[in-house]
């Protein structure tokens, strides 16, 4: 820079003269190439400076990212020799364990083998000595034989005659007794009969109808109806018994009103009549409105309903036996046998109950099971009417099926299912068995009330007086019992103890269908009170 200053201010003095114009152009010309070329190796060094410094960098960048890598390298590798090491290590205890159990297979079936083969060891023995005991029994079974032949041909020659004759002739001898006797106690029997039958058979039936009669018919033929209050019963008898005798010529159902707390009782021998006033007294007591237009109204209503329901009763209950193709005349009367008992026993039930019975006998002898079914779903389709026609349920029900065109086998099943007459086909008999197994068996008909509560205070009693019982109730008809104990006389295992010393006291000392379960309840209670 300050050569170009003086060579500047120089050409300024030597512009006055050619030459020295030339000479000063040629050393401006050589001091500005130099300068230039300064310039350019200044530049250039400049340059290779700062690509040694990237290169450096570069270098330094690279080293600093192949260690990275090669730690990051290390790491992986690590972390899949302590993940391939896991993996080993637990592939090494499955097969441990396995071994483990094979070795205890293979002990155990070395033991089972070690145990068969002691036992094939016995059973040969024991072969052997059944083989020896048969062969000693064979002979002395055989010496037996000459014996007895030896001993009959000397009785042969004594008596003079041969075994056969003798066996003749003592045959017909005790033939000859045996009838004589036979002949003897059967009138004498028969005498006893004739003279003392009628007279026990009296005393059996009087007896019968004395204890069962009186429960029976207040059982089968009453309802309760419970009233929100004692007024109730003024409403329902209404200004001079006007209500309440409406009521009765519209239902045909005794209604009773006694000292009986906020109840009244239907009384009638019709279960359908008496469904449809309970249900119409319901109604009106729920109401309020209580008039002989209101009950003939509610009366009508309600017998429109039990309709409804009599034939959704008899289609549910042929859906689920699974007969099909009934006349819808059948169908209503199977819904009547809903509101109709025999003996305590629903009466549609046991109909259902007998024609499932009917048909697993009848698949499992090779049968019709639809046919089966269908004559023990009917077959006591008589007493649905039986109230209101002469003559047996049986020859009722009958009737009745030939009317609206049932099967023949049905029919006979029918009309012989109480042995009335001789049976001709097995379905009759099979439905004469499903009715035996239907009304036999235990709980099917029901109890009177008397001995039903004796019973159920009896058990409760039972459990009364075990020590550390507070409260026992009987519920479920019986089946179970509740007891209550004090938390601090009865623990947890004693609880346990005191439930089956509860049940083989009940087991001894009552009679009772099914079983009966024994339920001890121990809780504790911490009550406090805020104030």
């Amino acid at each position: 820079m300050i050569a170009q200053t003086i060579a500047q201010s120089s050409a300024v003095e030597l512009l006055q003269h050619p030459i020295t114009s030339l000479v000063v152009g040629v050393l401006i010309f050589l001091l500005g190439w130099y300068a230039h070329r300064r310039a350019s190796e200044s530049k250039l060094m400049s340059t290779e400076k700062l690509a040694e410094k990237i290169i450096t960098e570069a270098k330094k960048e690279a080293e600093t990212h192949k260690r990275e890598a090669v730690l990051e390298a290390k790491d992986q590798w690590y972390k899949a020799k302590e993940s391939f090491e896991r993996e080993t290590q637990a592939r090494k205890s499955e097969l441990g364990r396995l071994e483990k159990r094979f070795s205890e297979r293979e002990a155990n079936l070395n033991r089972k083998v070690d145990i068969l083969d002691k036992k094939e060891g016995d059973l040969r023995r024991r072969e052997r000595d059944v083989n020896i005991k048969e062969k000693e029994y064979g002979e002395k079974e055989r010496q037996l034989k000459v014996l007895m032949e030896e001993e009959n041909k000397r009785l042969e020659r004594i008596a003079g005659m041969t075994t056969d004759e003798a066996k003749q002739i003592l045959m017909t001898n005790l033939e000859a007794e045996a009838r004589s006797a036979a002949a003897q106690r059967i009138r004498q029997i028969k005498e006893d009969a004739e003279r003392t039958g009628d007279r026990e058979a009296k005393e059996i039936l009087t007896l019968a109808i004395q204890r069962c009669a009186a429960d029976h018919v207040v059982e089968s033929t009453v309802s309760v109806v419970d009233l929100p209050n004692e007024e109730m019963k003024g409403r329902i008898i209404g200004r001079e018994g006007r209500n309440i005798r409406a009521f009765e010529m519209a239902t045909g159902i005794d209604v009773i009103i006694d000292d009986t707390p906020e109840a009244v009782i239907l009384s009638g021998f019709d279960p359908i009549r008496r469904e449809i006033a309970r249900v119409s007294l319901e109604r009106l007591v729920s109401d309020g409105r209580i008039h002989p237009a209101r009950i003939e109204e509610i009366v009508t209503k309600a017998q429109t309903e039990m309709e409804e329901k009599i034939r959704e009763a008899g289609e549910q209950v042929s859906l689920d036996v699974g007969v099909h193709g009934l006349h819808p005349e059948l169908i209503k009367l199977l819904g009547r046998l809903k509101y109709r008992t025999s003996y305590g026993q629903n009466v549609l039930q046991h109909a259902k109950e007998v024609a499932f019975l009917t048909g697993t006998m009848a698949s499992q002898l090779g049968f019709d099971p639809s046919l089966a079914k269908r004559a023990g779903l009917l077959h006591d389709i008589g007493k649905a009417v039986d109230h209101e026609a002469e003559g047996t349920h049986a020859q009722i029900g009958n009737d009745l099926a030939q009317r609206y065109g049932e099967n023949p086998a049905v029919l006979h099943a029918i009309s012989t299912h109480h042995s009335d007459t001789v049976t001709e086909s097995p379905i009759s008999v099979l439905v004469q068995a499903a009715d035996a197994l239907s009304s036999a068996r235990p709980g099917a008909r029901r109890e009177t009330l008397e001995t039903y509560v004796k019973r159920l205070e009896k058990l409760e009693k039972i459990a009364d007086g075990f020590r550390g019982v507070t409260k026992a109730y009987a519920i479920q008809a019986g089946r179970e019992i509740r007891i209550m104990v004090e938390h601090k006389e009865v623990t947890d295992d004693k609880a346990e103890e005191l439930a089956g010393d509860i049940a083989r006291k009940v087991e001894s000392e009552l009679e009772y269908p099914g079983q009966v379960k024994v339920v001890v309840i121990r809780e504790t209670r911490a009550v406090e009170y805020a104030k």
